[in-house]
């Protein structure tokens, strides 16, 4: 028969203690099921893991094993007589030049050691190996695009995910899955969102991954979000900031209006408390209009005339600051 250097295998030194082992085969596990891995071969790397494994967690099957002796990997080889002789009554074969490794310890020992990742009934159930192991799902970390007006309301997306998955034979596949989330109001652009349960299903008993969203806000008309506060530009004409004004301002759920004092001035904030986004278990962002003073693009005749009246009766000097 062909030798088997499972220390080798395991990536553990031939004096490892049982929790070595374990912490390696957990490790391996993780990196080559086939449920998961993206490695060429993993499939088969996985099987001859579990089958180390099987026989260096057990005291039994470790002391016969390290009684066949140290050979290369790959290498013919004859268990000594003693060895055969301990053994014989427990259901090994007279010949041994055609057994496998892992089959010689499956019928000493009894049950299989083909693996972690199990065999299958008829109806493709997994048996006891696969039931054994458990490894929590992949998560998944996907990028969304939405409206202002979803991040104030809150709204249902459906998103398609390529999945990891088994075929009927065993083999690796990754199918396309459609997975609805919930997005509650109040969101903020660059929020990472995690949706626990939606990623990558378990593997055996262990729990689905979880999906997180990246999300990031659509540019608005007039709206700019800084956090769950938003900014918009306020036009005004030139005698609303001389001499005030009550204007409206719109809000992402209605008209409010806001009174502008004599004297402003351009890039002057007024703050509509509570009128941003929606925040989870606080009070509600601010809106802020930010004073943009806009002149008329055309005057009729009585207008220029009212301005030039204007000039010559006033001794206000904007750059007044100039001369100091």
């Amino acid at each position: 028969m062909k030798y088997k250097d499972y220390y080798e295998v395991m990536g553990v030194a031939r004096d490892a203690s049982q929790d070595d082992i374990k912490k390696a085969y957990r490790k391996l596990a993780r990196k080559y099921h086939p449920d998961v891995s993206r490695e060429a071969g993993s499939e088969e790397k996985f099987k001859e893991v579990g089958e180390a494994y099987e026989v260096l967690k057990d005291a039994e099957k470790r002391a016969a094993y390290d009684q066949l002796g140290r050979h290369r990997a790959g290498q013919d080889f004859s268990p000594p007589p003693d060895w055969e002789r301990q053994y014989a009554q427990r259901g090994t074969a007279d010949d041994l030049g055609g057994i496998d490794l892992g089959d010689l310890f499956s019928g000493i020992f009894g049950g299989g050691n083909r693996g972690a990742r199990g065999t299958r009934d008829a109806r493709g159930t997994r048996d006891a190996g696969a039931r054994g192991f458990a490894m929590r799902g992949q998560d998944f970390e996907v990028g969304i695009e939405l409206d202002l007006k979803d991040a104030f309301q809150g709204t249902e997306i459906s998103l398609e995910l390529a999945m990891p998955g088994m075929t009927s034979e065993g083999g690796l596949r990754r199918a396309s899955k459609t997975v609805k989330v919930r997005v509650p109001k109040g969101v903020i652009d660059g929020q990472k969102m995690r949706v626990p349960g939606k990623g990558g299903p378990g593997v055996g008993d262990g729990p689905n991954g979880d999906l997180y969203l990246n999300i990031s806000l659509r540019p608005h008309r007039w709206f700019k979000p800084n956090g769950s506060d938003l900014y918009i530009e306020l036009p005004i004409a030139p005698w609303e900031a001389a001499l005030g004004a009550s204007v409206e301002v719109p809000t992402m759920d209605g008209r409010v209006r806001v009174k502008i004092a004599p004297g402003a001035r351009p890039g002057q904030k007024l703050r509509v408390a509570g009128r941003g986004l929606p925040r989870p278990g606080a009070a509600a962002g601010d809106l802020y209009a930010v004073l943009q003073i806009v002149p008329p693009a055309q005057l009729s005749a009585r207008e220029k005339a009212l301005f030039a009246e204007l000039a010559q009766a006033s001794s206000f000097d904007p750059r007044a600051h100039f001369d100091s």
